[in-house]
């Protein structure tokens, strides 16, 4: 793990859920469920979050969790793309003398994760790879039951094929958002948007749910208080 940079994007701002990343998820804060997963297999010093607040900033040093820097307020808007930010803490680390070889990205907003997924992940990962992503077998397929609206105003299908049953069509996956592990070889060439060398890693649905809303919220409040997981 030493060549990784465990990097978890935690911004001030959420319109949807006000403090999200720090609000209380069964007692803990939401951040720490990411903080916890990364402390199983990586070093403090090898974690980085990355945030503009300071609310964010004392919380995740109650964890034991150093904040190296504070990021920047350009980089902190709605507008601000993910690219940025983890180029912007790399090139942090390099400043001070460490250099890493990849990059491990955890969504805060995603806290059901095994200690596994990261390992299995690495068995993907190689050289030739930019990026090995979590993913979640989508229920709904583009050849079946997505549609577009034509220019004529008209729904048709957002992929053309000739399957009669769901059952028949491609398998089809949507990102999760929980664990993005990239090369920062690639990622000094182009977005992560723009790889094509992407290996997936399949999650069940129990571990693909991702906090946007406060209906996500109380969907995991109810399976942590179950029990199930």
């Amino acid at each position: 793990m030493k060549d990784t940079l465990v990097i978890i994007p935690a911004r001030g701002g959420s319109k949807g859920i006000p403090r999200k990343n720090i609000k209380l998820l069964d007692g803990k804060p939401l951040i720490q469920y990411s903080i916890d997963f990364a402390l199983e297999f990586a070093s403090s010093e090898d974690i980085c979050v990355t945030t503009d607040d300071d609310g964010i900033i004392d919380v995740v040093k109650n964890t034991g969790i150093d904040v190296p820097f504070k990021r920047p307020a350009s980089l902190a808007a709605d507008t601000s793309g993910s690219y940025e930010v983890i180029m912007h803490a790399v090139e942090f680390y390099e400043g001070i003398g460490k250099k890493y070889s990849k990059v491990l990205l955890l969504q805060p907003t995603s806290p059901f994760r095994k200690h596994e997924d990261f390992y299995r992940m690495a068995e993907l990962y190689n050289k030739d790879t930019d990026m090995v992503v979590s993913v979640g077998k989508s229920h709904h397929n583009p050849y079946f039951s997505l549609f577009e609206e034509n220019r004529e105003g008209f729904l048709e299908r957002s992929k053309k094929g000739s399957f009669n049953r769901r059952q028949d069509c491609p398998e089809v996956y949507f990102y999760n958002g929980s664990i993005y592990l990239m090369s920062i070889n690639s990622l000094k060439k182009m977005p992560l948007h723009q790889f094509t060398r992407v290996k997936k890693y399949v999650m069940d649905d129990l571990y693909c749910l991702d906090i946007d809303s406060p209906l996500d919220w109380l969907i995991c409040e109810t399976i942590i208080k179950s029990g199930i997981l």
